[in-house]
């Protein structure tokens, strides 16, 4: 009778454990952007991306996201950057049968509007000259997310001057200019959202 109760207990966890799982995977979720794949418990105005601690070249970005104003702190804006690593891999992982970039985060900003990531600066594939970049992506609240302009690097030798040109005939100014504060780097990069597009500051 007690080796029937026990089948009967592990029999009532699987079943629960399953449920549980079903219930955590959203229908769309091999479609939807991997923006949404965080978990909401979590999300705070700070994050560091996966293997942080152990990057030579240590990289804090932070700065405040704002209203199209410019002026207005912007509350509760998801923040999610994703990069490839120091030799300009992207390093993929699986996870419910989604591939998605290992190195990446998510920040929802405070009421101040200001957000942190702990990264490393990225490599580039030195063969065919690409830019080091950060992929960042933006969800306000009640809005589709959308994809900004990539992060860019003051200080990478293959940044070139007519294309410093392009970005500021265009008024984007996604530059990164890196600043060494003992171990780490550290960056500001303040963003100005518009219904148009987004903007930096």
């Amino acid at each position: 009778m007690k080796n029937l109760q026990n089948l009967f207990c592990f029999i009532c966890v699987i079943s629960m454990c399953s449920t549980l799982s079903a219930q955590e995977i959203p229908s769309d979720f091999l479609e939807r952007s991997p923006i949404y794949d965080y978990s909401e418990a979590q999300l705070n105005n700070t994050d560091s991306i996966p293997d942080f601690e152990t990057k030579k070249e240590k990289l804090m970005i932070s700065g405040t996201i704002y209203q199209s104003d410019g002026v207005t702190p912007a509350k509760d804006v998801i923040l999610y950057i994703s990069q490839p690593d120091e030799d300009g891999d992207y390093e993929l992982k699986s996870s419910n049968g989604k591939r998605y970039v290992h190195h990446r985060g998510w920040v929802k900003t405070d009421a101040d509007g200001r957000y942190t990531f702990y990264t490393f600066v990225p490599g580039s594939f030195l063969h065919n000259r690409e830019l080091k970049h950060i992929h960042p992506v933006i969800k306000e609240p009640g809005k589709p997310e959308y994809d900004m302009e990539a992060f860019l690097f003051d200080n990478d030798p293959f940044l070139s001057k007519s294309c410093r040109k392009r970005l500021a005939k265009k008024g984007i100014d996604n530059i990164l200019k890196l600043e060494k504060k003992e171990t780490m780097f550290v960056a500001t990069k303040d963003i100005v959202l518009s219904q148009e597009r987004t903007e930096y500051k």
